[in-house]
C-alpha cells in the first residue's frame, strides 16, 4: 500500500508477479482500511485452523502430515501515517487492526513493514503498538522522531548526516543494538530486470498467482480488467439484475446497483458529469443485457444518439437497445404505462423480464418536468402527458419490474424536474462531487464533498450505506465486440 502521491509501486502491478495479491498505487485511507480488514479476517481464519490442529505457529502447522499450503503474508505500507491524519472512524479502526496484526500476526505467518517520513503529529499509531515491533530502521531525522523510532534513551538517528546513512536495530530500539549501515541504491533498470527474471522464473515453473487486486487511486475503473464483470458476462451467479458502475475503494466485488422488484428500485445520478455518464451507460446496458436476456427491455432516450461519435457507437454495439426519438418518446411512455397497468391489474408477474428506461440529463427535457401545481391544460389530456406518465412509472413501476435510471446535473434540478414523491422513489443514488450541504440533502451525508474527478459515491437507502468508488472509463469498442455473444442470454 503506497500512500504517497507517486507511482513507485506500479512496476510490481504491471508485471503481475505471482506472489502479489494486493498492490495499491496512490492509495487512499478507505482502501487501505479494507486491506487491514481482509488481513484481520485471514488472521482469525488461521487462528481457528491452528486451534483445530493443536499447534501454535506456522512451523508447527507445516510439520503436520497433510497440512494445506500456508504461505507467509507480508504487509508493506509506505507513509502509514496517512491512516492517522484525522481523528475519525477510519483512524480508530486502523489503529485497532494494526495493533492486532503486529501483536498476533507473526505467530500465524502474517508480518508488517511500516514506513513513514515522520512519526510526529497530532495522531499516530499507539506507542504500545510500536513497542511490539522489535526491528527498527532509522535514517536521518530530528530528535523527536529519533526517540519515537528507537527508544526514549536512544537519539542516535539525529546525528546521521550522510545521504543514505541509517541505523538498524533489532532490539526494540535499545542503544546497545544500534548497527550503522549504508542504504543500497538500485537503479530502476536493474530493479526492472530482476522483476522480469522473477516473473519469467514463475511462468517457466508453472506457478500462477491468484487474483491480483491493483488499486490506482486517481485512475478511473477499467471494465476490461474487471473479473466480476467478466464473471457476469460468462454466465455467473444469477439473481436480481445488477448494473455495474465501477471499481470499489475496497477489496470486494465491483460497485453495482441491484434492481429488485420492490418500491424505490430506481437509480438517480446527480452531478455535472456527462463524460462519466457516457462511459458508464453503455457498460451498464451491456451488463444488464447479459443478465435479463432477450425478453427484457432496455430503452435509452437520449437525442445525442442521433449524432455520430464514440458514445453512440458503443450504445449501438449492445444488442437490442431501443433508442426512441423525441417524437417517439410519448408513445413509448404510453405503451409502458399500459403494460404496467395490465401487469398490476393481473397481480402477477408471470415470469416477465424487467424493463429499464434510461434518461440521461433529464433537466434538458422540459416536457418530462413534473409540475405539482395541478395546472390545467386545454392542449393535452393530463393522463397522457409525458411528465405524468414518467412520474407514474417512477412511483409505481419498480415493484412490477419497471425501473428508471436518470441523471440530473444539480440538486436544484432534482427538485425542479422530479415530484416530491418521485424523488423518494430513487432509493439508489450516485453522487459526483458537490457541496457538503447538497450531498447531505440527497443522502444524509457530506461524503460527496471530498470526491475528486475519478470518484463518485453510491448510496443505497435500503442498506443505509454510502460507498465511494471509481467510475469506469470508456470501454473500447473491442470489449463490446468480444462480449457480443454474451450480451444476449437465453
Amino acid at each position: 500500500i503506497d500512500f504517497k502521491k507517486g507511482v513507485e509501486f506500479k512496476c510490481y502491478a504491471d508485471r503481475k508477479l505471482p506472489h502479489a495479491r494486493v498492490i495499491a498505487i496512490e492509495s487512499d485511507r478507505e482502501f487501505g482500511l479494507s486491506v487491514l480488514q481482509r488481513l484481520d479476517q485471514e488472521l482469525r481464519e488461521r487462528g481457528e485452523l491452528f486451534r483445530a490442529a493443536g499447534v501454535q505457529d506456522v512451523p508447527g502447522y507445516r510439520a503436520l502430515e497433510g497440512a494445506k499450503k500456508l504461505p507467509r503474508t507480508l504487509l508493506l505500507i509506505d507513509e502509514f501515517q496517512e491512516f492517522f491524519i484525522e481523528d475519525d472512524q477510519i483512524s480508530q479502526q486502523a489503529a485497532v487492526l494494526l495493533d492486532r496484526i503486529v501483536r498476533q500476526g507473526r505467530a500465524f505467518g502474517i508480518h508488517a513493514v511500516l514506513g513513514s517520513q515522520t512519526l510526529g503529529g497530532a495522531f499516530t499509531l499507539a506507542r504500545a503498538t510500536l513497542g511490539q515491533m522489535t526491528v527498527r530502521i532509522a535514517l536521518a531525522c530530528n530528535e523527536a522522531d529519533a526517540y519515537l523510532i528507537m527508544d526514549d534513551s536512544n537519539p542516535a538517528p539525529r546525528l546521521l548526516t550522510r545521504p543514505g546513512e541509517g541505523i538498524y536495530n533489532d532490539s526494540a530500539g535499545s542503544v546497545e543494538a544500534n548497527s550503522p549501515f549504508q542504504v543500497v541504491w538500485m537503479e530502476e533498470q536493474e530493479r526492472n530486470r530482476h522483476l522480469d527474471e522473477i516473473r519469467d522464473l514463475a511462468e517457466n515453473s508453472g506457478k500462477v498467482g491468484g487474483d491480483l487486486v491493483v488499486f490506482e487511486g486517481n485512475a478511473p475503473g477499467d471494465v476490461t480488467q474487471d473479473r466480476f464483470v467478466s464473471r457476469v458476462l460468462s454466465g455467473g451467479p444469477s439473481g436480481d439484475p445488477r448494473m455495474f458502475l465501477g471499481s470499489p475503494n475496497a477489496i470486494k466485488d465491483s460497485t453495482a446497483v441491484s434492481f429488485s422488484r420492490q418500491s424505490g428500485g430506481n437509480l438517480l445520478f446527480v452531478g455535472p458529469r456527462e463524460d462519466v455518464m457516457e462511459a458508464i451507460l453503455p457498460i451498464g446496458l451491456a451488463t444488464l443485457r447479459a443478465q435479463i436476456g432477450e425478453s427484457g427491455r432496455l430503452i435509452l432516450f437520449d437525442p445525442r444518439l442521433s449524432e455520430h461519435g464514440p458514445y453512440a457507437e458503443r450504445v449501438r454495439m449492445v444488442e437490442g437497445v431501443e433508442t426512441p426519438s423525441v417524437k417517439e418518446l410519448n408513445g413509448v411512455l404510453v405503451e409502458l404505462a399500459a403494460e404496467l397497468k395490465r401487469i398490476s391489474d393481473e397481480g402477477s408477474l408471470d415470469g416477465s423480464a424487467p424493463t429499464f428506461l434510461f434518461i440521461p440529463s433529464l433537466q434538458r427535457h422540459k416536457k418530462l418536468r413534473y409540475e405539482e401545481d395541478f395546472s390545467f391544460s386545454m392542449e393535452d389530456d393530463e393522463e397522457t402527458k409525458p411528465a405524468k406518465l414518467l412520474n407514474d412509472l417512477i412511483c409505481e413501476g419498480p415493484g412490477w419490474g419497471f425501473h428508471v435510471v436518470t441523471s440530473l446535473d444539480s440538486l436544484n434540478n432534482v427538485n425542479r424536474c422530479l415530484g416530491r414523491k418521485a424523488v423518494g422513489e430513487f432509493e439508489k443514488k450516485v453522487l459526483f462531487q458537490m457541496s457538503a450541504t447538497d450531498s447531505a440533502s440527497l443522502i444524509d451525508s457530506g461524503a460527496a464533498a471530498g470526491l475528486g474527478l475519478s470518484r463518485a459515491v453510491f448510496y443505497d437507502e435500503a442498506e443505509g450505506n454510502a460507498e465511494i468508488f471509481r467510475p469506469y472509463a470508456e470501454a473500447p469498442p473491442g470489449w463490446f465486440a468480444e462480449n457480443n455473444g454474451a450480451l444476449i442470454r437465453k
